[in-house]
């Protein structure tokens, strides 16, 4: 009887103890994959006119939740800010029953956008990777921002990864690096080509983004108008228009999850 009860008292001891260090080993994983997450910083534009006609604008609608998609299926976490922490506003709403579309404006993803903390109050340093999406609104207000473009070279030189897609390669423009040069110089770079804009807010625009960008030296490459075209050179990657948004976050995600030499 006794050598029965000690032989229970036992077995029941080992399971106790190999079931505390199987919950300690799942909360060692929890804790290491919480800490590897990659983070996003997607960065917006606060404007909502543009133009001598006060056209009507925002962030283009798929530009930004096509991506936050992908960035999301990838488990990545996703925070906002801009240019001055107010609301950013949103253009395309037409474009809302597209499954993205639509799961971003009822999902998290607006949400997150709303609180948008203002960017000189974000630790840029903490993230894998920003990214700036389009519409016009970028046109107005990221050219000739100085906080954006000491984060962008800042995010750029210490090899995390920098997206931008259609007019939000305009945040690229008059950044410049620590040698002196221009980040663009030598870049192949993409974005809303000259010819997509005759057709679209040429009359808006203050200028012509394809031939500013050319201009402090990017190799630019353009693919047919409206059509799906995305480069990445290095760790920077660039988008031609909205349907090229869904690629811009594929090849930044790709670059994340390659391990670094």
């Amino acid at each position: 009887m006794m050598i029965t009860l000690a032989l229970a008292f036992f077995n029941a001891n080992a399971q106790n103890k190999k079931e505390t260090t199987a919950v300690k080993q799942k909360t060692t994983t929890s804790k290491s994959e919480t800490k590897m997450k990659k983070r996003i910083l997607i960065i917006v534009s606060n404007a909502n006119a543009i133009g001598p006609n006060n056209r009507r604008t925002g962030i283009f609608l798929p530009e930004v939740a096509h991506p936050y998609a992908e960035f999301d299926k990838a488990n990545y976490q996703i925070d906002f800010a801009s240019l001055t922490g107010d609301t950013p506003y949103l253009d395309a709403l037409n474009l809302a029953s597209d499954p993205d579309n639509l799961a971003f404006l009822t999902g998290k993803g607006w949400e997150g956008m709303q609180k948008a903390i203002k960017l000189a109050d974000a630790d840029v340093s903490s993230y894998d990777a920003i990214f700036v999406p389009g519409g016009l609104a970028p046109m107005v207000d990221m050219p000739e921002n100085a906080l954006l473009k000491k984060v962008i070279k800042e995010t750029y030189e210490r090899n995390a990864v920098v997206g931008a897609v259609c007019h939000g390669p305009v945040a690229l423009l008059n950044v410049k690096l620590s040698n002196g040069s221009y980040l663009l110089n030598g870049k192949n770079i993409t974005s809303f080509t000259d010819e997509e804009e005759k057709g679209y807010a040429i009359a808006d625009v203050p200028f012509l983004l394809e031939t500013a960008l050319t201009k402090q030296g990017a190799k630019f490459h353009a693919a047919a108008v409206w059509s799906e075209h995305s480069i990445a050179d290095g760790n920077l990657v660039t988008g031609q228009n909205p349907a090229s948004a869904k690629g811009v976050a594929e090849k930044m995600i790709v670059i994340l999850e390659t391990p670094k030499k």
